[in-house]
C-alpha cells in the first residue's frame, strides 16, 4: 500500500485529508509539525504532502532538513491561495509538485499518482547508480584506465600504447576487470560504467561516491 505524510499546522486539513486519502487506498501518518517527520525520515518511505506556512519550523526548512538527511521522500508542497511564489520556491528546492488550497480532489489523486510513478523511476535509477559505483571500487587503478579506453572505443592495441604497457597486459586488466565487476562480456561492463559516468570518475572518486 502507498503511503502519504501528510504534515499541516491545521488539524482539520490533517483530519480531512487523512480520511480521504485511507478511503482512497493509501496508508496516512499524519504531522502537526515539520519537526515530527524529519526525526521519523529515515524510516519513512512514502510521499510528503507538505504545507509552506508552519509556525517553528516552514515548509522550506523542512526540505532541506530532509536533504540534509538524504531522504528520499517525494514532497508535494500545499499553499494557500496566492502564495504561488512560495510553490515555486519549494520546488526550486526540491519539492516535486504543489497544490492550493483548497485543492480538488481529483487532482490531488493525480498528483500523487504522478509523483509515486515517477519517484519509483527516480529510486531505481539511484539504486542502479549506487550499485555501479560499488562494482566500481573493486577496479584498481589501471583496470579503471583500461575501462574508460574500452568505453572511448580504443582498441587493446591502442590502449598498450597509450598506457605504454604490451597487449597481453592490457588483455589481463581488461579479463581482471571483468571478473572484478562480475560480467561476462564487455557490453555488460560497459553498461555498469556508463550507469556510474566512468569516464570521469577514479578509484578514489568512486569510493567516495558509494559511501
Amino acid at each position: 500500500m502507498k503511503q502519504v505524510y501528510i504534515v499541516d499546522d491545521d488539524e482539520s486539513v490533517r483530519s480531512s485529508l487523512a480520511f480521504f486519502l485511507s478511503a482512497s487506498g493509501f496508508e496516512v501518518r499524519a504531522y502537526a509539525g515539520g519537526r515530527e517527520l524529519v526525526a521519523d525520515a529515515a524510516y519513512l518511505a512514502g510521499c510528503v504532502l507538505l504545507d509552506v506556512r508552519m509556525p517553528g519550523m516552514d515548509g522550506f526548512a523542512v526540505i532541506a532538513a530532509l536533504s540534509a538527511h538524504r531522504a528520499r521522500l517525494p514532497i508535494v508542497i500545499m499553499s494557500g491561495h496566492g502564495d504561488i511564489a512560495s510553490a515555486v520556491r519549494a520546488m526550486q528546492a526540491g519539492a516535486l509538485d504543489f497544490l492550493e488550497k483548497p485543492f480538488d480532489e481529483k487532482m490531488l489523486l493525480d498528483i500523487l499518482a504522478r509523483v509515486f510513478a515517477f519517484h519509483g523511476h527516480r529510486v531505481r535509477d539511484h539504486d542502479r547508480r549506487t550499485e555501479a559505483l560499488t562494482r566500481m571500487t573493486s577496479l584498481s587503478e589501471r583496470e579503471l584506465e583500461v575501462l574508460q579506453g574500452l568505453m572511448a572505443g580504443h582498441s587493446n592495441k591502442v590502449l598498450a600504447y597509450d598506457l605504454g604497457i604490451s597487449v597481453r597486459t592490457v588483455e589481463m586488466h581488461r579479463a581482471s576487470m571483468m571478473d572484478r565487476l562480475g560480467v561476462r562480456s564487455l557490453a555488460e561492463a560497459l553498461r555498469i560504467a556508463f550507469d556510474c559516468g566512468a569516464e570521469t570518475v577514479t578509484t578514489d572518486t568512486a569510493s567516495n561516491c558509494a559511501a
